[in-house]
């Protein structure tokens, strides 16, 4: 039975691809691809219109910023100057290069360039809760799945939209079409947040993950330069941002590549023999991507950011946020269709205290720098047009303040799943852009309403997926892509 077909009903044909058997997915893991686990290859996928063109979308790539934690509305891109101070918070409102529209004053250099940039003020869904949040966001879902396990990944949850992305979008050159970078979200107990991963799909649709930031408990932000703990308890943070080294293993040579190349091809062999046919297409791609991630120069200069010259290193800034950017623009630009950028960790944004100088010194700048750097490099390279950028978190902040005494000492705020603003830009959005509002205190949709579903859409969308598409699992079950149309206005 054929794995994968995306079906569009206003044409007659269907494009279908091989798989990879269950059997031959295991022999290929026990003996580890050219010293590399199979994790780091498991997006090479290829999928198209059922008659070989896209669907309606300017954009070639997708940068997918995610704020774990909830960006605050009020803080940042919906501030509410005329509300009492208990709802407005610290935080002065500036004007940008577009009439009319204000940002947080932390923000300049996003405010210097509105006019290539949009926001929906009106995201809204039903949680006030990390886990269930996450699952929202990540993969355009109001509804959570039956069975939903806040507490771990499950292969009944939904499929992360980095995971369709890398199933309905086709592979360039052999590389991933999608990859999550720095680091895996985790809960600073050591629990991995649910709805980063291919889920219902399986796992051999996992987005490609690049862990480049090493976990740390108790200590967020953009190491080493604004790391931060959220209840100043002191403790050092001497993480080291690191890419994975495409090198070939020590004592692996390529006399010891091919040995292992031809032992793939005797297990493949023996699978003929056993199975009575062959799927080999996507074998051979899943060998071939292998190779071309060690041998690909463009693909270790996107990897290697820490070198990055000086001049670049100062406008994406020297830290965890400048590098994870940077390594997702140079990504797109070798032909990866979607990366997912976390910056920062689970409750790196979950301000519940100190919140104010934590925003002001640790969390907006560096996110301005690297964010304008990016928009200045793609502007430059004429690549902005076809990359969309999106910025979300899983909820907003409530719209009043709150002091957590017994753990903090200076306000914050509690999570809000009512209402958070979300960043575009690229990919034909519209500049100078306000799609929706909240009402006076920032705590509601008062115009406009959008959902998770349509924020999905708007990415799949923009991708040139076609609105009929489909994913199908291993009963031939047709799984619809899109839940929601994309968000109207923004294009």
């Amino acid at each position: 039975m054929n794995d994968w077909q995306l079906k569009d009903s206003a044409t007659s044909g269907d494009c279908v691809h091989p798989r990879l058997a269950r059997r031959e997915a295991l022999q290929i893991g026990s003996i580890g691809l050219l010293g590399m686990g199979l994790n780091h290859l498991t997006g090479l996928r290829q999928a198209v219109a059922a008659d070989g063109s896209p669907a309606a979308g300017k954009a070639k790539s997708c940068i997918f910023i995610f704020l774990s934690g909830g960006l605050a509305q009020h803080e940042s891109f919906d501030m509410k100057p005329n509300a009492t101070d208990t709802i407005r918070g610290e935080f002065k409102p500036i004007s940008t290069k577009t009439p009319g529209l204000q940002i947080c004053e932390h923000l300049p250099g996003l405010a210097q360039r509105s006019d290539q940039w949009a926001l929906c003020r009106s995201l809204t869904h039903g949680s006030n809760e990390h886990s269930a949040g996450h699952h929202m966001i990540l993969t355009g879902h109001s509804n959570l799945p039956p069975g939903f396990k806040p507490n771990e990944p499950s292969r009944t949850d939904r499929p992360s939209i980095a995971a369709i992305a890398g199933r309905a979008t086709k592979a360039t050159n052999n590389l991933p079409p999608a990859v999550v970078l720095p680091e895996r979200l985790v809960h600073n107990s050591g629990r991995v947040i649910p709805g980063q991963d291919a889920g219902e799909m399986g796992a051999q649709y996992d987005p490609w993950m690049i862990d480049a930031s090493p976990f740390h408990a108790k200590s967020y932000g953009a190491f080493p330069t604004h790391h931060f703990d959220h209840q100043e308890r002191g403790g050092s943070d001497k993480r080291v941002f690191q890419a994975p080294q495409l090198n070939l293993p020590h004592g692996l040579g390529m006399k010891e590549v091919s040995g292992r190349l031809r032992l793939l091809e005797t297990l493949q062999h023996q699978r003929r023999r056993l199975d009575g046919h062959a799927e080999t297409t996507q074998f051979d791609r899943l060998r071939q991507g292998a190779i071309d991630l060690l041998t690909d120069s463009s693909v270790h200069h996107a990897l290697d950011v820490t070198n990055a010259d000086a001049k670049t290193l100062e406008r994406y800034g020297a830290n965890s946020f400048g590098w994870s950017l940077l390594m997702a623009r140079r990504l797109i630009s070798t032909g990866v269709n979607l990366v997912q950028v976390n910056l920062g960790n689970d409750e790196t944004w979950d301000t519940h205290g100190n919140a104010f100088p934590h925003l002001k010194n640790k969390l907006l700048p560096p996110t301005d720098k690297a964010l304008s750097a990016l928009l200045d490099d793609l502007q430059a390279s004429g690549e902005l047009e076809e990359t969309l950028i999106v910025m979300a978190s899983e909820f907003g902040r409530t719209p009043q303040i709150s002091l957590l005494e017994k753990h903090y000492d200076l306000p914050g705020r509690d999570h809000w799943g009512a209402v958070q603003s979300v960043w575009f830009a690229g990919g034909g959005i519209r500049g100078g852009n306000v799609i929706g509002a909240s009402d006076e205190h920032g705590g509601y949709p008062s115009e406009q309403p959008v959902t998770p579903e349509n924020f999905a859409a708007t990415i799949y969308r923009a991708l040139g997926i076609p609105a009929t598409a489909v994913w199908r699992d291993a009963s031939e079950r047709p799984h619809q892509i899109y839940h929601g149309q994309p968000i109207p206005g923004l294009i």
